[in-house]
């Protein structure tokens, strides 16, 4: 099986600073894409892209988030992590880390149980 483990959420003020971490852990059994991203889901709303990176280190973000998000890796720990600067109340869900593996008969997302971001003014 795969497993996700979101951490590193919070409550913090406006302008504050938050880093996120995802650990991945699977049996031996799945294989694993190397490109990993965050999606967040705030009360209300549809779950949004946040950021992305692919397996040659590559990385791609959602503009409300572009100049204050950085999404970094590391394969060796299986480990991704979202580091978030200047928050802004707008940025306040419940932040998930999604991976793509196999089990040999098809590719699916596994997804973590999330870890919540509240950001007040």
């Amino acid at each position: 099986q795969v497993q996700l483990v979101e951490s590193g959420g919070g409550s913090v003020q406006v302008g504050g600073s938050l880093r996120l971490s995802c650990a991945v852990s699977r049996s031996r059994y799945y294989s694993c894409r190397y490109d990993m991203s965050w999606y967040r889901q705030a009360p209300g709303k549809e779950r949004e892209f946040v950021s992305g990176i692919d397996s040659d280190g590559s990385t791609s973000y959602a503009d409300s988030v572009k100049g204050r998000f950085t999404i970094s890796q590391d394969n060796a720990k299986n480990m991704l992590y979202l580091q978030m600067n200047s928050l802004k109340p707008e940025d306040t869900a419940m932040y998930y880390c999604k991976i793509v593996c196999s089990n040999g008969v098809s590719w699916l997302d596994y997804w973590g149980l999330g870890t919540q971001v509240t950001v007040s003014s």
